[in-house]
């Protein structure tokens, strides 16, 4: 299938048709819709603050964005509706999301990494930086919150974004919900949930089973997910939030990507193994039969006690994570001196606390709120590295080829201030970041890897925003940041088998400038112009045999803008618009990677928009989106065939019913209309070109639940 290159026109076409949609239904004699609310947004200040007053670039999704009309399974599902952030569903549940914020974290091979994921205050982000958004619920979720640029850099490492989940709280008559949704490719999902309040106790109980054939070959999953909370206030003036959720996924299989010549034969199909003996040849997939297994489970405990106007808080947590994952290695370079086994098996423990203290008083004809704290997070692996086959079948657990401890630790002492006086809102915040990797290497025949490496940054924020009129906020900060190592990225030095001690952070420098403004009662624009500069960014150096190791390349720079538009036209329809545009490059060329060259998987421009309808009495919904996006290079010297930039439409309509105590909803939705074949996201940096992974194209979903209230 012939292949069309992304084009502004492409864009144009899509929203003059949404402008002719909302234009007619924006009639004279249309009733309005309700004023659009500011929202009361955690991250950033750490205190409660309303996002239009805020001198940072933050979003927020709610309930119903989250959870009506969607899986819930993948938080890429509402995030594409942000601006400045790219979050992508590889089709491969045994990788979990792709998730970039202004460039950070587009090279993740797996998991998330320079983006801060939190949820419900706990840390789904290791101390080392590797984060799992997997972990997130989103049947129970309230809000997510999505923080970009500067403000960022107070959650300290690997905090080019920060996404934040918030669960409901238990409240009010008991209800009990079930819900079922069903869809392409063998997609299926079974939901239930508890939530009420009893004698000042909340609580929440929710449990899912997810399954899929996978559209790609070889990508079949199965995700079964719990989750609890309890909310109780022991005094009048404090509150005790109780949380523990468990992710399981059992032989998730691994579809890997494909070259460029046979994503353009098929772009279902995996990538054929020319080494095969087999006739026909097997897929790569197929015959090592990639796959992962994951078991993990947490629990925290969050307590606030008000003191007056000051607040302390107290959060701890603690988990357990197992993973068994089965790779491609061919056991030909399978050697003690090159790499460690074809088969990862780890069993990590985790655990940490934050503890602060927020005084707020009258200073200088103003509010002045301050934030003293400290981060502490430990995680420990015991890790171990088997061949992948016996005699020549792949795919079996072999002989021992690796067997050690890692332990990566950090503390962050942090401290806050935001003065708010007249017209003004003054913002500053200083947080001392330091991580530390241990090694004990217990298979020495591979070479002893033991030692330890600590990495450590002081990251300032500043920011201040003045309101021109009660409708307009103009506002600017900057900040420095920095990015430590992976445990991943340690694994491995270019030069051997060893752990690559030498390799450095990344820091940056952040500023940004925006304005946030109303016009009229039912529209609101954020607009936002950034830049970032980056020294040592950690880049891949060799991928071969399996093994990745990493180098420290030369400065990258980032500029761009965001827009973002939410409006309601009356007659019950509204609209939103998320724009983004970003040029990142390689200031100094290094290796065969020339000066100028654009960063890997991130796009020039991308773009999420929708025109949606409900009903006045909310009974009846639909709406349209639109999701775009510029081209994406694979590879550090853009050499190879960039994924072409794409634009689809996507569809979904929504009804709902009360009957007595019963509470019921049904959706339908369709992505992709128009059946386009596209690349969904890249795998940066594989040493076989083996980069593109597909996207679906036209597919269905449909659910319904029932809710009986108490």
């Amino acid at each position: 299938m012939k292949q069309h290159p992304f084009r502004l026109n492409d864009i144009a076409t899509l929203f003059a048709l949404g402008a002719t949609g909302m234009a007619a239904a924006a009639a004279p004699d249309a009733p309005a819709n309700a004023p659009l609310a500011d929202v009361v947004v955690i991250s950033g200040s750490r205190v409660a603050h309303t996002s239009f007053d805020l001198p940072a670039a933050i979003d927020v999704l709610d309930a119903a964005r989250i959870r009506d009309g969607q899986l819930r399974v993948n938080a890429s599902e509402s995030l594409s509706a942000v601006p400045g952030l790219v979050a992508q569903n590889r089709q491969n549940y045994a990788q979990d999301l792709q998730i970039s914020s202004r460039g950070f974290g587009a090279r993740s091979a797996f998991g998330v990494r320079g983006v801060r994921l939190i949820a419900d205050g706990i840390p789904a982000t290791m101390p080392d930086g590797q984060g799992q958004a997997a972990t997130f619920n989103l049947d129970m979720a309230e809000r997510i919150e999505v923080l970009r640029g500067p403000f960022s850099a107070i959650y300290g490492n690997h905090s080019g974004g920060t996404v934040q989940l918030f669960t409901r709280d238990g409240q009010g008559r008991p209800s009990v919900e079930g819900s079922v949704i069903g869809g392409s490719d063998g997609t299926r999902k079974v939901d239930l949930n508890a939530q009420g309040e009893t004698k000042g106790i909340g609580y929440v109980i929710d449990t899912s089973r997810f399954e899929t054939d996978g559209y790609r070959a070889h990508s079949a999953a199965t995700r079964e997910q719990s989750f609890a909370k309890l909310t109780l206030a022991p005094t009048s003036t404090s509150k005790l939030t109780l949380t523990a959720s468990a992710l399981s996924q059992d032989d998730t299989q691994d579809p890997l990507g494909v070259t460029w010549a046979t994503y353009q034969r098929d772009a279902r199909a995996g990538e054929t193994d020319a080494t095969d003996t087999q006739n026909p040849k097997r897929t790569i997939a197929d015959r090592y039969d990639t796959r992962k297994s994951i078991d993990h489970k947490q629990a925290g405990a969050a307590f606030e006690q008000r003191l007056g106007d000051d607040t302390l808080r107290a959060m701890v947590y603690g988990g357990n994570r197992q993973v068994i994952q089965y790779q491609a290695f061919s056991k030909f370079v399978q050697t003690p001196a090159s790499q460690s086994g074809g088969v990862v098996d780890f069993d990590r423990d985790f655990y940490g606390a934050d503890i602060n203290w927020l005084s707020v008083r009258n200073f200088g004809g103003g509010k002045l709120s301050t934030t003293i704290g400290i981060d502490y997070g430990r995680s420990t692996d015991e890790r171990q590295g088997f061949e992948n086959f016996i005699g020549n079948q792949f795919g079996l657990q072999g002989k021992l080829r690796r067997d050690e401890s890692n332990t990566v630790s950090s503390l962050d002492p942090y401290a806050q201030a935001e003065w708010q006086g007249g017209d003004w809102v003054l913002s500053a915040g200083l947080r001392h970041s330091r991580m530390k990797v241990s090694v004990d290497d217990r298979f020495v025949t591979n070479g002893n890897d033991s030692g330890g490496v600590s990495f450590s940054h002081t990251t300032p924020v500043l920011g201040a925003l003045y309101k021109i009129s009660p409708t307009v906020n103009v506002y600017a900060s900057a900040a420095r940041g920095f990015e430590a190592p992976t445990l991943n990225e340690l694994f491995y030095s270019g030069a051997g088998a060893g752990f690559n001690f030498a390799l450095k952070p990344a820091t940056s420098t952040h500023v940004e400038a925006g304005v946030k403004a109303y016009l009229g009662s039912n529209t609101r624009i954020n607009a936002a112009l950034f830049q970032v500069k980056t020294s040592d960014e950690l880049v891949v150096d060799i991928a071969v045999g399996g093994r990745t190791s990493y180098r420290n390349a030369s400065e990258t720079l980032r500029r761009g803008a965001e827009v973002s538009l939410d409006s309601n036209f009356g007659a019950g329809f509204s609209g939103r618009l998320a724009m983004t545009a970003l040029n990142a490059t390689y200031e100094q060329g290094f290796g065969n990677v020339a000066g100028g060259s654009r960063l890997p998987g991130v796009p020039k421009a991308n773009l999420f928009g929708e025109l949606a309808w409900k009903s006045s009495d909310d009974g009846v919904g639909a709406a349209l989106e639109t999701i775009a996006s510029g081209k994406i290079y694979a590879d550090d010297a853009n050499a190879d065939i960039a994924a072409p930039g794409y634009a689809i439409i996507n569809a979904r309509f929504q009804a709902r019913q009360s009957l007595g105590g019963w509470r019921l909803k049904q959706f339908v939705r369709i992505n992709n209309l128009s059946d386009r074949r596209y690349v969904g996201s890249v795998i940066v940096g594989d040493a076989n070109k083996r980069f593109y992974e597909a996207a679906p194209q036209r597919n269905w979903l449909a659910g319904v639940s029932a809710q009986y209230v108490f």
